[in-house]
This record gives structure tokens, C-alpha cells and sequence, in this order.
């Protein structure tokens, strides 16, 4: 069912895994929607549109499909959840747009704080202000993702996402509101936005945000993501295509030795100015009861 641009599709299950290339903490994730009106080049869900019958390039940035039922799909599953820590928004930004038509995050977020299970919210909207009561209260945390602060760059891989500068502001009224706020570094672009100068201005101006921690990831270029991050790179940088093809693996991973490298900088960065820096820790899940009492 078609409905305002969005493509409604009833969802059979919720909870997914993630795939380990992504490079995030969590092993399983859902996501309301699926696609991005944020159209990233480099993002790794791309290939969850084919599919559906959809490609992996334009139809991932236009055609975005809803999950109606998510609510009542999670509250099912989340009655038999062993209590692993949760992804919320890795198949498209859960407070992307169309969160402004269907409103699915506060259900989402009741449903997560009553089962107790710990959960991190992937995000570059400001919408997701719009809940920070909500995720307060619940514990979770949320990741904004901030990979660079060149506006040059972002114009060119991410045209549809906010700014770096509305993303900073986003993290500093997070953490005011009182939500558990980090900053997901990713998608560093090899040869594009991984300068020593580059890595410096976007950690520094982070720490200035008030995130308590960033989280570095070398951008990942699996299938799907990969034919349409290379189509572009070849119109708009033709002398990096070989480099590329060096850099990456089959899976499309960066190299290992490449990877520590870049993220090994955004470490000592990061201690510089007072930040963590990895993955989040693992989180427990927290008593039932004591999240009843917050619903």
C-alpha cells in the first residue's frame, strides 16, 4: 500500500541481526522504516531493498517503506527476547521523515522500556528531540552520527542529511535533556575525509558538543552499497577508483591495517579531549518491574 510517497509493508518479524561487517556494538537490530531519505552513498542497508524488489541506489533513497505494525510486531518479540542489547535505526534513520507522518518511535520506545532490554537509537535528525523525555527515562542511548564536518563532503555523500553543525547542535540538546548521547564517527571515507587536519577539526568540535564518547567506523562498502558508492566515486574522483580496489576486500572491508590506523588516530584524539573512545560496553538488561514503573 502506497500512502503519501511511503510504501506500507505489514512486517513478519522485527528483530534482525546485523550484519558483523557493519561495524556497530550490537549483534541484532530492528528498524521502523527501511531505506533513507538521508541518502547516503556509504550506507551499508542498501542491499536490504533488493529484497523487496527494489534496487540498492535510487529506490533506497526515495522509496521508503514503513513497517505499520512495528509496535505490535516488537511487542511479540520482545516477550521471548533473551535481553541482547538492540540497534534501533540501522535499516534507514528511525527519525527520518516519514517518523513525522507515522509516529512509530514512541511506541517503539514504550515497547523497549517495558521488556527492559538496553538499546542504542542511530540517528542524524533532530526529530528524535522530539522523544527525549521518552529515552531519557527509558536509559537508552543515542548515536549521532557525525562522520566529518567538511559541508563540501557532506553535500557530496550525505545530501539528504542535516548538516554537521545541526548534528552538533542535536548532540549538545541531547545531552542537555539528559539522554545518554555518543557520537557514531562513521562513515570515515578513505582518502576523502581521513586527513590528519580532517580527524582533528571533527573530533574537537564533538568534544566542544559536550559527547561524552565517539565511535569510530571506517566506511564499509558491502553489496549494493558498493555499486553505488563506485558509480559515484568514478564521476567524482576517477584517480582514487584504483586505490579503492586496493583498499577493499571481496566483502567490502577496509584493510586491517589501514582500519587501525585511521581508528588508532581517532583514539588518541579522542583522549586528548576527554572523550572515550570503541564500542559501547555491553549493557544488561534491567529489571522488568523497574521499567514498568516508567510506562
Amino acid at each position: 500500500m502506497v500512502r503519501g510517497g511511503f510504501y506500507e509493508l505489514q512486517a513478519r518479524t522485527m528483530i534482525e541481526r546485523v550484519p558483523q561487517a557493519a561495524g556497530i556494538a550490537q549483534r541484532w537490530a530492528l528498524s521502523p522504516y527501511r531505506g533513507c531519505a538521508h541518502a547516503c552513498l556509504g550506507c551499508g542497508a542498501r542491499a536490504g531493498h533488493r529484497r523487496l524488489g527494489l534496487d540498492a541506489g535510487g529506490d533506497f533513497d526515495t522509496r521508503i517503506v514503513v513497517k505499520p505494525n512495528a509496535v505490535a510486531r516488537l511487542r511479540a518479540e520482545l516477550a521471548r527476547w533473551d535481553g541482547q542489547e538492540l540497534a534501533v535505526g540501522v535499516s534507514g534513520d528511525c527519525y527520518q521523515a516519514a517518523e513525522e507522518t507515522y509516529r512509530l518511535m514512541p511506541g517503539v520506545i514504550a515497547a523497549l522500556a517495558g521488556s527492559g532490554v538496553p538499546f542504542t537509537v542511530y540517528t542524524k535528525s533532530a526529530l528524535v528531540l522530539r522523544d527525549a523525555g521518552l529515552l531519557a527515562r527509558a536509559g537508552a542511548r543515542v548515536a549521532v552520527s557525525i562522520a566529518f564536518v567538511d559541508e563540501r563532503i557532506r553535500r557530496a555523500v550525505e545530501p539528504g542529511a542535516p548538516g554537521a553543525q545541526a548534528r552538533l547542535e542535536l548532540v549538545s540538546a541531547l545531552v542537555e535533556a539528559g539522554v545518554d548521547c555518543r557520537v557514531l564517527m562513521a562513515p570515515v571515507l578513505p582518502l576523502l575525509s581521513d586527513a590528519a587536519d580532517q580527524l582533528t577539526a571533527t573530533v574537537r568540535r564533538i568534544a566542544g558538543a559536550g559527547a561524552r564518547a565517539v565511535e569510530p567506523v571506517v566506511l564499509r562498502l558491502p553489496p549494493g552499497t558498493r555499486a553505488w558508492y563506485a558509480q559515484w566515486l568514478a564521476r567524482a574522483h576517477p584517480h582514487l577508483v584504483e586505490r579503492y580496489e586496493e583498499l577493499y576486500d571481496r566483502a567490502g572491508l577496509p584493510s586491517p591495517g589501514y582500519e587501525e590506523r585511521i581508528t588508532g588516530q581517532i583514539a588518541e584524539l579522542c583522549q586528548v579531549y576527554g572523550m572515550a573512545c570503541g564500542a559501547s560496553p555491553p549493557r544488561p538488561r534491567e529489571p522488568r518491574a523497574a521499567q514498568l514503573a516508567l510506562v
